[in-house]
Formats: C-alpha cells, structure tokens, sequence
C-alpha cells in the first residue's frame, strides 16, 4: 500500500470510527418514555388531554427534553388497571423505555406501581395517584413519584373551608372506588375536626350515569352536598340533582368540575365549589400563556389532566439537564428530581420526602365570565382561595397520620350518620 493509500485508509477509519461513535452518542441521548393513558372507553378524553399536555411540552422543546431526544411511546390502558399492567409490561420489556407515565384511576397506581418495584422502573404517576403509595406503603414502592397530588391531599382543605362557611351537616356521595373513597374521607375528616358533621354516605358504582336511585335518598335538612365524580358521572350528577329541585350548595372534589368537561355543562353548575391543584382560570402570566397556546393548539381549554402532564414533562426536562442530557437510572433520577423545586403553570410545586407533590391548592367557584381576552361569556373555575403549600399530610402530625387506616368506605368512621 503506498502512502497516498495509507492516509485515505486511516482518513476513511477515523470517519467510520467517528460516525459510530456519533451514532453511540445519538442512541445514548435519546429518551424512551413509556406513556399509558386511556384513548379509548369511558375515561378516553382524559387520556387525549393527558397526551396533549405531555406532548406540547415536548413540542415547546423541539422534540428534546433536557437534552435528550424524546421518543414517547404512547399506549392505551382504557382506563382498566390489569390492561395497564399488560402495556406496561410490554413497553418495559419489548420497548425498553427508561421510564412509565401516567395512568388515570387510583386502582391503576396501585395495580402498576408494584410492577415498577419489580422491575426497577421508574414509574411518574402523573394522574394516577392513590393516598397509601405515598403515605404507609411508600418503602414498598421507591420508583414511584406523585408529582401531581394524592386523592385526600386537596380534599383536606376544602373540608375545612366548608366548614369556615358555615355548613354543620354535610352529605357525601362518592364514586365507590379508591380514588372516591379516599377524596371523600380527607374531605370528612378535616370537615368533622372542624366542627361539622358527616351525617350520611352515599356511594354510587364507578360509572354510574343514572342517579335516580340516590337523589330521592339525600336528606333534606343538610347544608350541602359533598360530591366526588370521574369521568361521565361528572356530567350527569349536578344536571340530574338540579333537575330534581335539588337547591342546596354542592361542593366537589376536584375531577368534578375540572376543565375536561366543564364546556359541556350547563349554568346548574354555576356557583358550585371545588378545590384542586390547578384551575385554567388561575389569574398569573404563567398560566394565560400556557391556556392561550394550549387552546390554539388543541381547540379548548386546558384541564388538569393536561397541565399536570405539561409540568410532568417540565420536571422530567429540568431533571435531564441536570445530568447533561443522560438518563442517570431510577433511582439517581428521583434523588435529582426531588431536588427541584419547579415553578410549574399551577404555582410552585416540590417533592416531599415521600415522593409526593407539595402543591398550592385552589378552592374554585364555577363563573359564567369572559376571562383572558376570549369574547365569549363562557364558565370557568375562578379562585376564590388559595391554601399554599399543601402537603399530602396537611397540617397534621405526619406520624400520628400515618398510624391511622387509609380513608376508605369505612374511615373515618361515620359517627353521625343517622
């Protein structure tokens, strides 16, 4: 080989070497996100939203987050927990994705966060969250993090400011299953440590649409009704109380009146109060940009389901960055991420040392208004007080908390029930 020769073969093998060490690196920043929500069945326009959240971040940020090439991997539980643990399993197992997200219902956090223990997954449960995955079961899951809420966390306060409103006898009606059980037992117990009174529970079947059978049942001399509604029970319940001459104040759990369905609603809502961690109504800078983009982008207004993935996908960035584009493992991962403190489009929002959001909660009235600049008197969830820095323990003692039941059918106790 003459020297002419020999140059270009070594030029040519320190591309060849260069080119695959270039396409190492490509493959090592890139970031496989699996993301289950429901795109079909009942619960399908919380999974849209939530996809649609998720994927405007990622969009803002030209396909990257923290650096990292986003390869979102989008699967459809159809809200059922034993499909979710099926997509899943496929997305870890076939997919090799660096991290889960999502989930919607309560029994789908608690089917997927032991198949993340399994596994040793991260696992973001940013809408499916359950009260026990922060709180007494936490050591048993530590790829978990909650970086939205748990069920009780924003019910605690609206029971107290029930009960600063006056209201002595409250009836709870609640979708009977975990997420139900557990928004309405914070509500009633920080309602009753107040001074008011739980004087009677009604616990229709997740899914219900008739409400006939329950209706006539609500006693007549309470001061209000405490709901909780998923998906389309959401809809039918205020429409068929106030059908039925039904006058009294309702106050609801944040899903009740949240922004997925509140277009759809007619003025019976209008005065009804809820409280949650975000409202598109939320009076900042912050949150007029993001409701204006989110509303050109996709045709309506942003619910929490959207800006719940929005922020998710916000963290995951900010904690990315901090590892220069590459996905540090699970556990490297959260020890980063619990070190952020995120200014969120909801408000400020930390981790606690239990993997769970600390959130300003907002208690929320329903206003037929034109807010923004948008022509149109449309409702909206306007905030008529803010609880800051919220935690999942509110303000009791952690470890008395602890050594209490999970808030279920049966807890707290209903003492005067009558």
């Amino acid at each position: 080989m003459n020297r002419r020769s020999l140059c270009a073969s070594f030029l040519l093998g320190g591309a060849f070497l260069l080119g695959a060490a270039s396409g190492v690196l490509a493959q090592a920043q890139e970031l496989r996100i699996g993301f289950i929500a429901p795109k079909t069945g009942i619960f399908s326009q919380l999974g849209i939203d939530m996809q649609n959240g998720f994927q405007m971040y990622v969009d803002e940020h030209n396909g990257m987050l923290g650096g990292a090439k986003v390869n979102l991997i989008v699967e459809d539980d159809q809200g059922r927990p034993d499909t979710g643990v099926t997509k899943a399993n496929k997305l870890i197992l076939s997919d090799k994705v660096h991290m889960l997200v999502g989930g919607v219902l309560a029994t789908t956090g608690y089917a997927l966060a032991p198949v993340a223990t399994r596994e040793k997954m991260l696992y973001i449960g940013s809408i499916a969250t359950a009260d026990d995955l922060g709180q007494r079961d936490f050591d048993k899951y530590p790829y978990m993090v909650r970086p939205t809420f748990v069920p009780s966390q924003p019910a605690h306060p609206l029971g107290q400011w029930a009960c600063e409103q006056g209201y002595k006898r409250i009836t709870l009606i609640a979708a009977d299953y975990a997420f139900g059980h557990e928004t309405a037992g914070g509500f009633q117990k920080a309602f009753e440590d107040c001074g008011g009174r739980i004087v009677q529970k009604i616990w229709p079947p997740l899914g219900t649409k008739d409400f006939g059978p329950y209706i006539p049942t609500i006693k007549a001399d309470v001061d209000a009704v405490f709901a909780l509604m998923v998906g389309p029970m959401t809809l039918q319940f205020p429409k068929q109380l106030r059908a039925a001459g039904y006058k009294k104040p309702i106050i609801g759990g944040g899903t009740n009146y949240d922004e997925f369905i509140l277009p759809s609603m007619g003025d019976e809502v209008i005065g009804d109060v809820s409280a949650f961690m975000y409202s598109s109504a939320l009076d900042t800078p912050k949150n007029i940009e993001f409701v204006k983009k989110y509303r050109t982008k996709y045709g309506k207004v942003p619910s929490y389901y959207s800006e719940a993935n929005y922020t998710t996908a916000q963290w995951i960035d900010e904690t990315m960055k901090k590892h220069a584009g590459k996905y540090p493992g699970p556990l490297e991962f959260i020890k980063t991420m619990q070190g952020i403190k995120l200014d969120a489009v909801r408000g400020p929002v930390e981790l606690d040392d239990r993997l769970t959001a600390i959130n300003n909660i907002y208690v929320k009235k329903v206003e037929k208004k034109k807010m923004f600049g948008y022509e149109k008197d449309e409702l909206w969830n306007t905030v008529i007080k803010t609880y800051p820095r919220v935690s999942q323990f509110w303000t009791y003692d952690k470890n008395a908390f602890l050594k209490q039941p999970v808030y279920s059918r049966d807890f707290p106790p209903c003492k005067f029930c009558e």
